[in-house]
């Protein structure tokens, strides 16, 4: 597996590895599908997009990496990670993980901060705490799942 900054090409498996996640309603905050043509604007407007690559050329994985915010703490980024349902468990998130942690010092960034992980999402909480994310807290009832109820977020940092 090869993780690699994603091209044009790469947008219709990006698009609907994305809409699965989102279809899931227990991890992303977006509600809507995006079609080919707003998830071409969508995976433009960040700062990077990185793919993970199986040897047959599959894209199983891929991330988004953009600020969290802008002037004074522009120098703070955020991220999200999406894995195929049928390619987890081969630790491919923690490979965009670590490859998005890279490419954010190189675009300077100092702080790689997650607003929204849902605490029943254990297998990424582990992970990030595994790698050196620390829990800033909890904020009860943050994120609405798909089936209306409420769970905590638990926002993490690391300092890059």
């Amino acid at each position: 597996m090869k993780i690699r900054k994603y091209e044009e090409k790469d947008l219709g498996r990006m698009t609907e590895i994305w809409n699965e996640i989102v279809n899931e309603g227990t991890a992303f905050p977006q509600e809507e599908p995006l079609d080919l043509s707003s998830g071409a604007g969508f995976f433009a407007s960040q700062s990077c997009c990185g793919v993970a690559e199986d040897e047959s050329g599959e894209i199983t994985g891929l991330y988004i990496l953009h600020p969290n915010n802008v002037g004074r703490c522009g120098h703070i980024c955020n991220a999200s990670y999406a894995v195929a349902s049928s390619c987890r468990g081969r630790h491919i998130g923690e490979a965009l993980v670590l490859d998005c942690i890279k490419t954010a010092k190189k675009l300077g960034f100092r702080i790689l901060q997650f607003n929204a992980v849902v605490e029943t999402n254990i297998h990424a909480r582990h992970l990030y705490e595994r790698i050196g994310f620390r829990q800033l807290g909890v904020i009860p009832g943050g994120f609405r799942m798909k089936d209306g109820q409420y769970e905590n977020i638990c926002p993490y940092y690391i300092e890059l």
